[in-house]
């Protein structure tokens, strides 16, 4: 899952959401040098992260993209996922996603000294561009996957990838769907047990 799948899936709790959200920052045991609520955020996203890989039908997405995009299928599905979460965002969340994102960014800018280096270096790109609320529409997808294109030096040629989400748009929908109600309970389960 990407930016928006690991936010909303935190719940609440300030600390497990900025935990979440940098968890990819922080490696091995390192997390244990946080304080709690920042230490459940970063278990949680990797239960999360290992959750999806490992589920079929996010390898039967996955498999759909796989002959063009080679290993870099995973990341392309998360950038999806989270389009058809924020696309839908009303199924699954009251407040509006552009307040919902706009708390997240006021949310990082209060915890701003405990973000790791990488974290503060992507955060004024994510405001600046509204990465988060872009997600909820095609072309917003189609400009982020063009930067992920860029930062691989155009290797992953992810920009093309807007091709399969249009072909494939409602059976990427129906997997996402399927999928992210099975998340959002074991996600529950997992961080009431952190």
């Amino acid at each position: 899952m990407n930016f928006l799948a690991h936010i909303y899936l935190s719940g609440s709790e300030e600390q497990v959401i900025i935990g979440n959200f940098i968890a990819d920052g922080i490696k091995g045991k390192s997390y244990q040098n946080h304080p709690p609520g920042i230490q459940k955020g970063v278990l949680l996203h990797r239960f999360i992260d290992s959750f999806t890989d490992s589920h079929p039908t996010v390898r039967q997405s996955t498999a759909r993209l796989h002959a063009n995009y080679r290993h870099y299928s995973g990341v392309i599905v998360d950038i999806l996922y989270d389009h058809y979460l924020a696309k839908n965002w009303a199924a699954y969340h009251p407040q509006p996603l552009a307040d919902y994102v706009q708390d997240f960014y006021e949310l990082l800018h209060q915890h701003y000294e405990s973000l790791p280096v990488r974290t503060k270096r992507l955060m004024p790109y994510m405001i600046a561009d509204n990465w988060l609320l872009s997600y909820a529409t095609v072309d917003g997808i189609g400009k982020i996957l063009s930067q992920m294109n860029h930062r691989t030096k155009g290797r992953s040629r992810m920009d093309q990838a807007v091709t399969e989400l249009q072909e494939y748009y409602e059976a990427f929908e129906q997997e996402f769907t399927e999928f992210f109600q099975e998340l959002i309970a074991e996600s529950k389960t997992k961080l009431a047990s952190l």
